[in-house]
């Protein structure tokens, strides 16, 4: 079976794309999130030398991009809670757009205020 690569330069699926990708890399980091919180209720100075690490400049890109991911995934379900409850319409690739803005606004509030 073929493959109609001109279906895949489609918005909703690149949407579909960054949606599955961040979704992933989300769960990915849930362990080391979970293993931080237990680090924070088991060993206060070890929680201190993790915060010191976590003060570098690279730490706080990787943060931003993670808040990014986030805003990624929270707006790609949202837009699939769209396509699931309410009628197709053309303003939905619109959507898509505003979706992928909001997630670029989120990312560098978050970089900023940080």
């Amino acid at each position: 079976m073929k493959t109609d690569w001109r279906a895949r330069n489609h918005p909703a699926w690149w949407a579909f794309l960054v949606h599955r990708i961040s979704g992933i890399v989300l769960t990915l980091f849930l362990p080391f999130h979970f293993w931080v919180l237990g680090m924070a209720l088991n060993d206060a100075a070890r929680m201190d030398d993790f915060f010191a690490w976590a003060d570098r400049p690279l730490v706080k890109v990787a943060e931003a991009g993670l808040v990014i991911l986030l805003a990624a995934h929270l707006t790609g379900g949202l837009r699939l809670m769209a396509l699931e409850f309410l009628a197709w319409r053309g303003w939905q690739k619109d959507l898509l757009a505003v979706a992928a803005g909001l997630t670029v606004i989120a990312g560098v509030v978050f970089a900023y205020v940080v």
